[in-house]
């Protein structure tokens, strides 16, 4: 990892990633054997527990603020907005912020693969108030992330990331 042999807290000797899937149905961090067989015939821990989750989870279209922080303050004036969107082996085309519900069009410097998560920012010309800053990804294919909001389980959460700030 990084260069160097994989620390113990890592997963050391050895630790599997199945890339598309989130992690509760194919990440490992401690391989403590191995069974070779179908993605089919097998069941990971987290689809066996009560409630089910779902055998096939792949990637949604999703997207966060990372900047601000929920429940921040901010000084008015230039306020930068920013995150990351991820569409797994889609990518992402755009992203829009909502302020107050009123969607706007963010930047989106070059995406690595259509694979990597994809930075993104909008520069806010902010007044005083408190302001709920939303956030919604589209990907290659013309999706729009839901704004339905569902529970991680049983196949990944969903919904726009929303956060409250105050602007003095």
């Amino acid at each position: 990892m990084n260069g160097e042999v994989l620390p113990q807290a890592h997963g050391y000797p050895v630790r599997v990633v199945v890339p598309g899937l989130y992690g509760y149905v194919s990440a490992t961090k401690w391989v403590v054997d191995m069974e070779f067989t179908t993605f089919g015939a097998f069941s990971a821990y987290w689809v066996k527990q009560t409630p089910a989750w779902s055998q096939q989870a792949p990637i949604k279209t999703e997207s966060r603020i990372d900047v601000p922080k929920r429940r921040s303050t901010v000084a008015a004036g230039q306020v930068t907005i920013a995150g990351v969107a991820w569409a797994q082996h889609t990518g992402v085309e755009a992203v829009e912020v909502g302020i107050n519900g009123v969607f706007y069009e963010a930047k989106l410097p070059a995406q690595d693969t259509i694979d990597t998560w994809r930075q993104w920012y909008y520069v806010w010309d902010a007044t005083p108030g408190t302001y709920m800053l939303q956030v919604r990804a589209t990907d290659k294919s013309g999706y729009t992330q839901t704004a339905i909001k569902q529970k991680t389980e049983p196949n990944g959460a969903t919904g726009y990331h929303t956060i409250l700030v105050t602007v003095t």
